[in-house]
């Protein structure tokens, strides 16, 4: 019988990023490796569940590795819990070892739901992962969801960081499927006999996801390129490469230019001034992470801002998302930049 193309994508896809995952198949006290899939009942995630599902346990023998399918009830739509309850029925028929629920409470607390709800996830599944001893955590996100970002961060002007999209890994979680199209894992699930959830909140345009999804990207394809969603996320891949080597180059300049945690956080403005600004900017915006202010919501006219204050404006402030002011003290010679709380109005 032959394989379906887009369920061989699939598998192709999760096959690299469980390898590292995999024991030696001898007994011993660490027990077997364990690898965890978030699972909302899209065809994304369950084209990636049932994938890693087939994986892990085609290669038990030599591996051990354990799938963990969790799925996270986010309380924003009606039925929902009713909802979580048919994807873990779902997930454990596709032959999860275990499965997991988890109910969190989403508080925009000044941003948007769309990001509190995705803090709040990425949360419970760092616990999920810490519970499980899971090395990898996996996450559904496609070619179709990196191209969205891309153009999200565009928008936004926020710098090369939003433009170079999500990354394929961060500990410890994994996203195998982002040279895997959207319309890909549709056809592996409709090959698998495997029905999935659409979410009414992504065909929704109060959401700015969603219009980017059915209103920029096809006007795109139709009018520059039809092949656009996949440069688009060629181009977040080579923008991460160029990153990561200026992130190198900032982790080195952040130990000797900034001291201190939390509202204690204190930058040297010296030790940033001969430095490029694509190095002294990326210190800037951890410094201002680290003492508080909302990573999310930091854009880089936040980062400007906190550089005038440090080259030209040694008495004025800088208002920050998270309730947080930045602010000038000492000398030329010495000056440092500090935070402290916004005063409430």
């Amino acid at each position: 019988m032959t394989l379906d193309p887009a369920v061989a994508a699939v598998r192709n896809a999760v096959r690299p990023v469980l390898a590292p995952t995999g024991r030696d198949g001898s007994a011993g006290a660490a027990g077997p490796a364990v690898v965890a899939v978030a699972c909302s009942g899209g065809a994304d995630s369950l084209a990636l569940l049932a994938a890693t599902v087939f994986v892990a346990h085609r290669a038990r023998d030599a591996t051990g590795t354990r799938v963990v399918g969790v799925t996270v009830d986010h309380g924003l739509q009606d039925g929902s819990d009713e909802h979580a309850a048919r994807v873990v029925e779902q997930m454990a028929a596709l032959g999860v070892d275990e499965t997991v629920a988890a109910r969190v409470r989403v508080e925009a607390d000044g941003h948007g739901v769309e990001a509190a709800a995705r803090e709040a996830r990425y949360a419970v599944l760092g616990q999920v992962a810490t519970h499980f001893s899971a090395e990898r955590v996996l996450l559904g996100h496609t070619l179709d969801d990196q191209a969205e970002t891309v153009l999200l961060g565009l928008a936004r002007g926020s710098g090369g960081r939003s433009i170079a999209g999500m990354r394929r890994a961060f500990d410890p979680f994994a996203r195998p499927l982002l040279d895997v199209s959207r319309a890909q894992t549709e056809a592996a699930c409709s090959a698998e006999g495997i029905a999935w959830w659409t979410d009414p909140h992504n065909a929704d345009p109060r959401f700015l996801r969603s219009r980017v999804r059915h209103a920029v990207l096809p006007v795109l394809e139709a009018e520059l390129n039809p092949q656009v969603r996949r440069t688009l996320a060629r181009t977040a891949d080579q923008l991460q490469a160029d990153l990561a080597a200026l992130d190198h180059y900032a982790d080195a300049l952040e130990l000797a230019a900034v001291t201190g945690e939390g509202l204690g956080v204190a930058v040297d403005a010296a030790a940033l001034a001969a430095e490029p600004g694509a190095v002294a900017d990326r210190v800037l915006r951890r410094a201002a992470v680290r003492a508080g202010a909302l990573d999310a919501d930091l854009f880089a006219t936040h980062v400007q801002a906190l550089r005038h204050l440090m080259e030209a404006a040694p008495h004025g402030e800088a208002q920050l998302p998270g309730h947080l002011t930045s602010y000038v003290t000492g000398a030329p010679a010495g000056r440092r930049l500090r935070f402290r709380r916004t005063d409430p109005v």
